[in-house]
């Protein structure tokens, strides 16, 4: 299937896609905020540049679009329809780059959690979980 953009405007909307202070990141650093926790961002020492770095905590949260990092069973996460081969490629090595970033910072013994976009949909539940894994419990 084609694209439905021209080239220019596709490259126009792709050049607008943000990489930090999207609005997920943004929900999700008010809410930690507003539960009194206090964070350092995208710390350039750690692997990955965690989104959330709370250091005496030896904790980072990364707050994920779906598309771009393969939610799995994520209805957001779906493939486009043109340059499907690309496309694939393309996010498949961002999942990839994603586990070995992860797997480097717990190496570290750094405790990891990811918020995905989706879960910003029920923001109380997704309070309860940050507040355990802040509090020392829950990594994933």
């Amino acid at each position: 299937m084609a694209d439905t953009m021209s080239p220019e405007e596709r490259s126009r909307r792709m050049a607008s896609v943000r990489s930090v202070d999207t609005k997920p990141e943004m929900a999700v650093r008010r809410l930690v905020h507003c539960m009194g926790y206090r964070y350092r961002l995208h710390c350039r020492d750690l692997p990955g540049k965690p989104d959330l770095v709370f250091r005496s905590r030896r904790a980072v949260v990364f707050v994920h679009g779906c598309f771009w990092h393969r939610h799995a069973g994520c209805p957001l996460a779906r493939l486009p329809k043109s340059k499907v081969d690309f496309w694939t490629a393309k996010l498949e090595g961002n999942r990839e780059r994603d586990a070995r970033k992860i797997a480097a910072l717990k190496n570290a013994g750094w405790r990891v959690f990811v918020v995905w976009e989706c879960e910003l949909k029920d923001m109380e539940t997704l309070a309860e979980r940050l507040r355990r894994f802040l509090d020392g419990g829950e990594a994933r």
